[in-house]
This record gives C-alpha cells, structure tokens and sequence, in this order.
C-alpha cells in the first residue's frame, strides 16, 4: 500500500539548491518533508541468521530501501537495519537485461533497443492507407471509429514506429512521435 517516507540525508535531493548529500557532509541536517511512495509486495524470502533476512520488495519509484528497512525494524521494536541490496529491476528492465560496461564499451550502439521496446504493454495499430500515415506525420488526429479506446503503439503500413497514440471515442491522437529521431 501507500506509505510516506521522510528521505535520508545522504538522498540526491535538493534543498535550496544543494543537494541533501553534500549537506550532510558537511555536518548539518535539515527538515525533509514526507513523501508518498507505494510498496506493492513485500515478502520475506529467507532468514539467513537469528536477525538477519533476505526480502524482496516490489516497490514505486522514490522508495528509500534502507528506509523502509528501518522503519520496519521501528515498527517491530527491534531496529532494523539493510545489509546489502540487489536491484532486480528498474524503469521496466530486469537484471537479465543488464549489460556490463565492458560489452558497453566493446558493442556499443548494437547494444540498443528499438523505441517501440519501450511500449510492448500496449497494443500495435498498423495504419492502412498513406493518406492516415501523412495525416499522423503532420500531428494531425485522425478519425478510426472502430478502434477501441485507448493507447497504441502507431506504425506506418512498412512497419516503421510512428508514435504513441491515445484512441478515444472514434479519433486517433498522437501522445509522442518518434518518427525522424
């Protein structure tokens, strides 16, 4: 669920243009106010010791690990403390998507997805004429009636990603365009 969350010092964000970091490096610390972060799951995997656990967390963007670590040995009475953490996914690629730096430096661009990669959760809408294809590379909206609403992934009849477009009620709009980048 929906929990707040006060970000540690050592955290990357700003506070009257300096980051939280270098003033707690510099000794001082400053009121931070709460923020709304969402733990979606939250299991207990192993214990690995007396008062040691290995837990997995499924959480939204902006939640504080060690934090929440804390805060659930708070809540135990315990104390609680985080020993090492293992991002198995974030902004949608899993570990196994992961390249090391080495193949970065020995591949590069060939290391690069495609665009449309990006928006596999929604549904292709290939366009059928050349007049509809001229009408969305202009940003034009153009009218579908049988397309049911919602977000698709927009390509032209020879398979190049267009844009990403939102139907509603009949009329095609584009959200984003990545033709010509």
């Amino acid at each position: 669920g929906e929990i707040t969350q006060i970000p540690p010092m050592y955290s990357a964000l700003k506070r009257d243009g300096k980051k939280l970091y270098e003033l707690a490096r510099a000794g001082k610390e400053v009121e931070r106010a709460p923020r709304p972060v969402t733990i979606h799951a939250l299991e207990v995997l192993d214990q690995t010791g007396p008062d040691r656990y290995t837990l997995r967390v499924r959480c939204s963007k902006g939640t504080y690990v060690r934090t929440l670590c804390h805060d659930i040995g708070q809540a135990l009475g315990c104390g609680g403390a985080m020993f090492s953490l293992c991002r198995t996914m974030a902004a949608g690629f899993s570990l196994e998507q992961a390249v090391s730096l080495e193949a970065v430096q020995s591949q590069g661009d060939s290391l690069l997805l495609p665009t449309d990669s990006l928006f596999t959760a929604y549904p292709i809408l290939l366009l059928s004429s050349e007049q509809t294809e001229k009408r969305v590379r202009c940003g034009n909206p153009i009218t579908l009636p049988a397309t049911p609403d919602g977000t698709y992934r927009v390509y032209s009849q020879e398979g190049q990603f267009l844009c990403l477009s939102r139907a509603s009620g009949g009329t095609l709009t584009s959200i984003k365009n990545f033709f010509g980048a």
